[in-house]
């Protein structure tokens, strides 16, 4: 690992350890485990955003947009900017080119997915992250019919591969496993 990487991690780590729940820093690291497991030839950049892919997420709460469908995606999408403008920032601080810096926002704001593999595998690591760790939890909170709704959702952003594999290695209910092969 080089000293830049293991600096800018340090310093995701450092900004996601005054998160009041205590959340970001675990979820950061979850994310960075799920990365090394699945594609243990990541660039650095796409460590940095795995590591820094919720950076400081506590302060744009949910609550400052409307509810609904629109004011979620508007508030995902400005967590997006805030995040790739957070992680390029500390990029630059931990002496990353600016090319670099340039790069981890691409992969933050998502853009390219089913197109940049770099982007794909980043939202496949985030679903093997959210059904690993939060889909239990979240899913005890849906019916039936919500839960099976966002697992449709999920699956759709991920790769073949990423389905194949997560249905490899989690048992899943059949509605829901169905539901990942019918994507």
């Amino acid at each position: 690992m080089s000293d830049r990487l293991t600096r800018a991690l340090a310093l995701i780590d450092a900004a996601n350890a005054a998160d009041p729940k205590g959340e970001a820093l675990v979820y950061g690291q979850r994310m960075t485990e799920e990365l090394a497991r699945l594609f243990p030839q990541a660039s650095e950049v796409l460590q940095v955003a795995a590591r820094g892919q919720h950076v400081e997420r506590w302060l744009l709460p949910r609550s400052d947009y409307p509810e609904g469908k629109a004011g979620y995606l508007d508030w995902r999408r400005e967590q997006g900017r805030r995040h790739a403008a957070r992680v390029a920032a500390i990029m630059a601080e931990a002496g990353f080119p600016a090319a670099d810096c340039d790069r981890v926002g691409v992969l933050l704001r998502k853009e390219g997915i089913k197109r940049d593999a770099e982007v794909q595998a980043l939202e496949d690591v985030i679903c093997f992250v959210f059904v690993r760790w939060y889909f239990a939890p979240f899913a005890a909170e849906r019916d039936a019919d919500s839960t099976l709704d966002i697992v449709r959702k999920t699956a759709r952003k991920m790769s073949e591969a990423g389905r194949t594999r997560l249905l490899q290695e989690f048992d899943l209910p059949q509605p829901l496993a169905d539901a990942f092969r019918a994507a």
